[in-house]
């Protein structure tokens, strides 16, 4: 994108705005992994990654290293069409098997930023982070997890955006 993804504005508005509306009915205490001070405008609690530049996996670090509770939804920036009826649904899932990491999926691809991660796994987390296996995916799965596979109606909610061309494609379809 070129600029800070979560503050790229969609329809008037930025896609952690579009992300925390559909928190908001859900969720009480969010907080932004993030050590971009322009994030202050949301008036919400930024942490800065315990360790920096380690990907997705760091940031999901600091995020259940923050937190007391013992199930975190993590979401990525870049999911404005994302909706609180897709966000409950998964985390009823995740309350079902509260000791598995619980993802969504279309089918097709997983999106494992769009997930709800048991604070007992902290410690593999950090294992794997101090060992450089950084890889996202390939750690969801090395350990128990479920992917939630979205009916096709819900599907749209997981569209992430990452180039300037998504971002058109996006405001030409919705």
């Amino acid at each position: 994108m070129k600029e800070e993804k979560g503050l790229v504005q969609f329809q008037g508005k930025s896609f952690v705005q579009w992300i925390l509306e559909a928190l908001d009915p859900l969720l009480p205490n969010t907080v932004l992994v993030t050590k971009n001070q322009d994030y202050q405008v949301f008036g919400l609690e930024l942490i800065p990654d315990r360790i920096e530049e380690q990907g997705p996996l760091g940031g999901i670090f600091t995020a259940l290293s923050h937190s007391e509770a013992d199930l975190v939804l993590v979401l990525s920036c870049d999911i404005p069409k994302i909706t609180s009826d897709v966000l409950d649904f998964l985390v009823q899932k995740a309350l079902k098997q509260p000791n598995k990491i619980t993802f969504l999926s279309d089918g097709h691809y997983d999106y494992p930023l769009i997930g709800v991660y048991p604070k007992l796994q902290l410690g593999s987390i950090e294992k794997s982070i101090l060992a450089g296996e950084l890889k996202l995916r390939r750690f969801v799965e090395s350990l128990p997890h479920q992917r939630i596979k979205l009916t096709p109606n819900r599907m749209a909610a997981l569209q992430n955006i990452n180039t300037k061309i998504e971002l058109l494609n996006l405001s030409q379809t919705y």
